[in-house]
């Protein structure tokens, strides 16, 4: 009987639970989530930059065109380039006689453009590093508005 007892009992070989690798999943979570962080902050920073450039871009290129023009002794059309509440109070004689008798800047660089909106109006400010016929530095900061859909010195 015993025999037979002995071969009634016989274990059946259950293999063991497959571990789970929890730490792979967590791993590729992880990883996941990162790339979509990191292409979300991609495209957050190249919107961004866009988003200045629309609005910088236009105020600087105005600026260079009106210091051109100065430059030129093109007062006339530098004029132009003002703010109405400038243009209001100065006449373009006037002006032209105050620029001329500023000294002479032989080359110059915008080095900051700064773009704000307060309450729907829109108003820039510029720095520009000059050099005047001396070979002295100067420092000239240049406010602008934007009347009309385009930018204005107003200074």
């Amino acid at each position: 009987m015993d025999t037979i007892a002995a071969m009634a009992y016989e274990p059946i070989m259950v293999p063991p639970p497959k571990r789970r690798s929890t730490l792979r999943v967590v791993l590729i979570v992880v990883a996941a989530v990162l790339s979509v962080c990191c292409l979300g902050g991609v495209i957050g920073g190249v919107y961004l930059y866009r988003t200045y450039q629309d609005s910088a871009g236009p105020a600087r290129e105005e600026t260079t065109a009106y210091i051109d023009e100065v430059l030129a002794g093109n007062y006339e059309a530098a004029y132009g380039r003002l703010c109405a509440k400038v243009r209001d109070v100065t006449s373009q004689a006037d002006f032209a006689r105050v620029q001329a008798a500023q000294p002479k800047m032989t080359s110059y660089e915008i080095s900051t453009v700064a773009v704000s909106n307060f309450n729907g109006r829109v108003t820039a400010t510029v720095t520009v590093q000059m050099t005047q016929e001396t070979g002295a530095p100067y420092v000239h900061i240049l406010p602008l508005v934007k009347e009309d859909g385009q930018w204005r010195v107003c200074q």
